[in-house]
C-alpha cells in the first residue's frame, strides 16, 4: 500500500512472489506501469480500495514511510485487515520519533527544521513504539514486533513494525 514508483513491488515480484502495488498517485502508477511491466499496479487509495478485487487476498501488507503522511492513519490498518488472509501480517515503516531523539532534536535547536509545516505533503502524524502499538491493537493486531534502522540506539531514523491479524479477526 503506497508503491510509490513500483521498484519494491518489482524486486519482491522478482523473488518470485505475486505481489500487487497500490498507490494514489497516478504519476506513480504510470511511472510504475511503465518501468515494470511485469508487475500489477492498482491505482486507489486507502480511503477506497478495490475490495471486490483485493478482499482477503494477501498473506503480507507492506507500507514503507506511508502512515506519517496520512490524515486517519488508522484507514491504512483498516484497509490491510480488509485485503489479508486470515492470520496474514502487516509491516509498517515509519519514522522514529521517541522521546530521547525528539529531546535531541529541542536542544540541538533543529526541532522547527524537523518538523516544519513548510514542506508540502510532508508528515503530518509522529510515530513512536507506543503510539505505533496502541494503533495497531485498537484495530486487534497482535505479535507486534519492532526493528529499528540507522543512527544511534534511540535516535533512530526509522522503525519497522511486523504485526499480524488476531484470531478474532482471522475467524
Amino acid at each position: 500500500m503506497g508503491c510509490g514508483n513500483g521498484s519494491l513491488t518489482n524486486f519482491i515480484a522478482q523473488q518470485g512472489y505475486e505481489v500487487v502495488g497500490v498507490e494514489e498517485s497516478e504519476s506513480g502508477i504510470k511511472l510504475a506501469s511503465d518501468n515494470f511491466t511485469d508487475c500489477q499496479f492498482i491505482q486507489g487509495s486507502i480511503y477506497n480500495l478495490p475490495y471486490a478485487e483485493l478482499s482477503d487476498k494477501f498473506d503480507i501488507v507492506i507500507s514503507l514511510e506511508v502512515i506519517e503522511h496520512l490524515f486517519y492513519p488508522k484507514e491504512l490498518v483498516r484497509a490491510a485487515k480488509k485485503v489479508l488472509k486470515p492470520h496474514g501480517r502487516l509491516i509498517i515503516t515509519t519514522p522514529y520519533h521517541g522521546y530521547l531523539k525528539n529531546l535531541m532534536l529541542a536542544v540541538t535547536g533543529k526541532m522547527d527544521k524537523h518538523f516544519t509545516a513548510l514542506w508540502d505533503c510532508g508528515h503530518i502524524k509522529f510515530f513512536y513504539v507506543k503510539t505505533l502499538t496502541t494503533l495497531l491493537e485498537s484495530e486487534n493486531y497482535t505479535d507486534i514486533n519492532f526493528k529499528f534502522a540507522g543512527r544511534y540506539p534511540y535516535l533512530w531514523k526509522s522503525m519497522l513494525c511486523s504485526s499480524r491479524l488476531s484470531q478474532l479477526e482471522s475467524t
